[in-house]
């Protein structure tokens, strides 16, 4: 209580008892303008440093590619979008997830039993601890990621085992996410942050960084932030402290770079996930700021992670790199889905408690080198990485923990009776294990002075998983250990010095799981082959595209489709196999910069059709993939007001049209639409820069089921937050 009335008091006195002077503004070239302090360093050790951002400053001109490296957009053969930190702040995103409202190709989902963050890109789930840091995976927060972390976020639309290698949680089959850490920028920053949210919960964070020694060629850059307080959502309290250290050296021929995470995340009572029984048509979406929850649940985590990246240039046209990361972490919950078990909104709830404790260890080496032959030139791109995580768990299951309603919840206590256990869960032991091997080569031909570029490659990769008895700690027979090629092949084709046009073929590459012990209810039937195991199966992408860079205004067009296996038992045969397949086909839209100046736009539109191709005995031929709309558009706005000296309006509309929750079809979400409103205004404080920020999420308080599932074969539905305001004030100083 103590730390939120004093983040209460703090920024009362930003917006209201400080004197604030108008900014200057004039015609005269000579006369300099404030302006925030923008990062030209590099944060992946190379020696070109980040891509600069595009007109209008919210995202940039390009990102990291994986294996081949940071590219400019009209240099790439895929579709891709980089958020810079900029809109990072000026929205207000506190996380991830809402970074990705800006995204007409991505939709925010849940982890199964958990309040995980999952990221829908092309119809395909990504979750959140297969997004990469600076090109390695694992090494962030499981569940949730503040950011305060974020320079910039890349996303990647498309399969890309490649360019990454296979996501380790078995996720990202249509897309990934890559987080550039911040480094400091080329002139001393120093800049706090006081903020209010709905539900009475405060914020504050800390931004420095310096740069030292000959040529400032050592820099520093440190984050600290605290949030603490409730939410929009009746009784719902979150906690997070985190803190971030950034270090970066540049010299003649080599660069180095390291960063430390530390986050501590807490949720208190937060709004659950629900269930609907299948026999019933989905209910209308409940009041929104009405907690679902019984008065009892909580969620956990805290985190500790790190990298160091190197890059040494051994001549003017060969460069070898190496990373290194870690991460350590420890979760505990206690949560529950409740059940809708008829028309009235009557629920069932059952509950499980859960500690868990993740160790990570990864890296990588590479090569670069760029040559010649005759009128041909080559970049080519050698790397080899390996992963290893070890996850120890336990659980305890609580049966009919109490009785609610959707529309009319109750607040049960906590229960006791227990359902079921696994392991101790004050000391859990090992109970899963991966460790990936991959070895990547690359090759981008460049043609007709640069008008044709053509990337091909191969990734040789290895995925050994082991699971362990929860009780005894021994494992429950060999590792399933299997290999896969996964191929890539690119053509950009430059028309015009505005215009690319674009092909590629790329892979995704998933694991599948052992086969049941039975099949069916009622009476369950043996399996033939039961605990048998696979190879890792391919996701099959084509996709084409045009690009367009007017220098104010930029714009992609992408037509895709990708076939997914999938396996399941035959009913006939009663044995399991790689039987099924799921084609998600569709249009990208993007469009991004300012146009005119004092106006901004960042939005699309991302028409799917993804479709159940072969089911078990045909049942479910062609219905859509369970929580994949058709449609999906959004449009953000940002006008600069001609006379006021620094104000700037904001809006955006967010549309996703109609979704199944279950395979057959049978329950069907409606379409929503959301739309945010916001303002912000720069000023001066004794020369310093003052950005006083508002914005208003859910203008309309809007009730509507945000997602169905996130996790493969779930239809559980996420109701969508309630309206929000947030208010900010930074100083530069």
């Amino acid at each position: 209580m103590p730390t939120r009335l004093f983040l209460h008091a703090a920024i009362v006195a930003a917006f209201a008892g400080a004197p604030v002077y108008a900014q200057t503004t004039s015609s005269d070239s000579s006369v300099e303008t404030l302006a925030p302090v923008t990062v030209q360093s590099s944060a992946d050790a190379s020696a070109g440093g980040l891509l600069p951002a595009y007109a209008g400053g919210q995202v940039s001109r390009g990102g990291r590619m994986g294996l081949l490296g940071n590219l400019d957009t009209m240099d790439s053969p895929f579709n891709s979008t980089q958020y810079t930190n900029q809109l990072i702040k000026d929205q207000q995103a506190a996380s991830v997830a809402d970074i990705l409202q800006n995204d007409p190709g991505v939709r925010n989902a849940r982890g199964f039993g958990n309040f995980q963050q999952v990221y829908m890109v092309r119809g395909f789930p990504l979750f959140s601890d297969d997004i990469t840091y600076n090109g390695l995976y694992g090494l962030l927060p499981r569940q949730y990621l503040a950011s305060e972390f974020i320079e910039r976020l890349d996303v990647f639309r498309g399969a890309n085992a490649f360019l990454n290698g296979a996501a380790p949680g078995n996720s990202g089959l249509g897309g990934s996410i890559n987080v550039v850490p911040k480094r400091a920028p080329n002139e001393p920053l120093s800049e706090v942050t006081l903020g209010w949210e709905s539900g009475n919960q405060g914020y504050a964070a800390l931004d420095l960084a310096r740069r030292f020694g000959p040529d400032d060629s050592t820099g520093i850059r440190l984050n600290a932030v605290r949030r603490d307080g409730g939410t929009a959502v009746d009784d719902e309290k979150r906690e997070l402290s985190a803190f971030g250290l950034g270090l970066d050296w540049r010299g003649e021929r080599a660069r180095l770079s390291a960063d430390l995470g530390w986050q501590d995340h807490r949720l208190q009572d937060p709004q659950p996930s629900i269930n609907v029984d299948a026999g019933l048509p989905i209910p209308s979406a409940p009041n929104a700021s009405t907690n679902l929850g019984p008065g009892y649940i909580h969620s956990n985590e805290r985190d500790l992670f790190g990298t160091i990246r190197g890059e040494f240039d051994i001549t003017d046209k060969m460069t070898a790199w190496a990373a290194v990361g870690g991460r350590s972490s420890d979760e505990s919950s206690f949560t529950t889905t409740p059940k809708v078990i008829n028309l009235a909104g009557d629920m069932t709830m059952s509950g499980m408690t859960v500690t868990r404790k993740d160790s990570v260890k990864t890296g990588e080496v590479g090569l670069r080198a760029k040559f010649d032959t005759g009128s041909v030139g080559h970049t080519v791109n050698i790397s080899a990485n390996h992963y290893r995580w070890d996850s120890r768990n336990a659980y305890i299951s609580f049966a009919g923990v109490g009785h609610s309603n959707l529309y009319s919840p109750v607040r049960v206590a906590r229960p006791q009776a227990v359902g079921g256990s696994g392991g101790d869960i004050h000391d859990p032991l090992l109970t899963e294990s991966i460790r990936t091997t991959s070895f990547a080569i690359a090759d981008t031909m460049s043609l007709l002075d640069n008008k044709v570029l053509f990337t091909a490659g191969l990734r040789h990769q290895k995925i050994s998983s082991r699971s362990y008895n929860y009780n005894t700690g021994e494992s429950n027979g060999p590792a399933n250990s299997a290999s896969r090629i996964t191929p890539v092949a690119g053509l950009v084709i430059k028309a015009t010095d505005q215009i690319s046009l674009y092909a590629n073929y790329i892979e995704g590459l998933s694991q599948i799981g052992a086969a049941p012990a039975t099949f069916g209810s009622s009476p369950r039937r043996p399996v033939v082959n039961v605990g048998a195991t696979f190879d890792p199966v391919q996701t099959k992408q084509k996709e084409v595209g045009i690009k367009y860079d007017g220098g104010k205004i930029g714009a992609s067009l992408a037509l895709f489709t990708s076939d997914q296996p999938s396996a399941y038992v035959d009913p006939d045969s009663l044995v399991y196999g790689v039987y099924g397949k799921q084609r998600n086909r569709g249009a990208e839209l993007s469009v991004y910069g300012e146009p005119v100046r004092g106006l901004r736009v960042l939005g699309g539109v991302t028409l799917l059709d993804a479709k159940q191709v072969t089911t078990v005995g045909g049942a479910n031929d062609g219905n859509r993939a369970i929580g994949v709309p058709r449609t999906m558009a959004n449009l953000g706005l940002e006008w600069d007001v001609p006379g006021t000296g620094g104000l700037t309006l904001t809006g955006q509309a967010v549309y996703t049209s109609s979704q199944y929750a279950d395979a057959a079809n049978k329950q069907e979400l409606p379409a929503w639409t959301r739309f945010d409103l916001g303002a912000r205004y720069l000023t001066e404080i004794d020369g310093h820069l003052l950005t006083l920020r508002a914005n208003v999420i859910n203008v309309a308080n809007k009730n509507y089921w945000a997602s169905a599932g996130g996790y493969p074969g779930a239809g559980y539905l996420v109701l969508g937050a309630p309206r929000t305001v947030m208010l900010s004030a930074t100083l530069q100083y």
